[in-house]
């Protein structure tokens, strides 16, 4: 028999579900991203799960307003990379229409109800974007740096 191997430790931790494309599904996108950022040692309330948890909420909320099909899911993608303590978040969505993003003026009144999903992403995230899928649709993602969460 050959000697055994040691095993390299697992430093990438990835987490990929389909929800629907309802309020519920984006609410239960945002509570299962926090419960496997539990599990990955990134406790509830600290401020790397809290940023990437208004992450998903926002991504997932702009999937099921804007980028919902009928009878289509959308799905969330996180990826830890613990050595280089980044999180990834990515929702694809069946929708062709890419998101805009025109800084704030483009928003309308401060007090208006919606249209600042992206700028908060683009406030807390590393780096945000819009990328190609298999299939129809997109993938919005950002990354967070969890060694900038405060």
């Amino acid at each position: 028999m050959p000697a055994s191997q040691a095993q390299e430790a697992v430093t990438v931790s990835v987490f990929v579900q389909r929800f629907s494309a309802t309020r519920r599904g984006a609410r239960l996108a945002r509570r299962l991203a926090t419960h496997h950022l539990d599990l990955w040692h990134l406790p509830y309330g600290s401020p790397a799960s809290d940023t990437v948890a208004l992450v998903v909420a926002e991504l997932a909320s702009n999937a099921v307003l804007h980028g919902r099909v009928p009878g289509r899911d959308f799905e969330l993608r996180l990826t830890y990379d613990r050595p280089a303590g980044l999180v990834r978040v990515e929702v694809s969505d069946t929708h062709p229409a890419r998101p805009g993003f025109h800084g704030p003026a483009a928003h309308g009144p401060a007090d208006a109800d919606g249209g600042r999903g992206l700028l908060l992403v683009e406030a807390v995230a590393e780096r945000w974007g819009v990328a190609d899928r298999t299939g129809p649709g997109k993938t919005v993602w950002a990354e967070c740096d969890l060694g900038q969460c405060r």
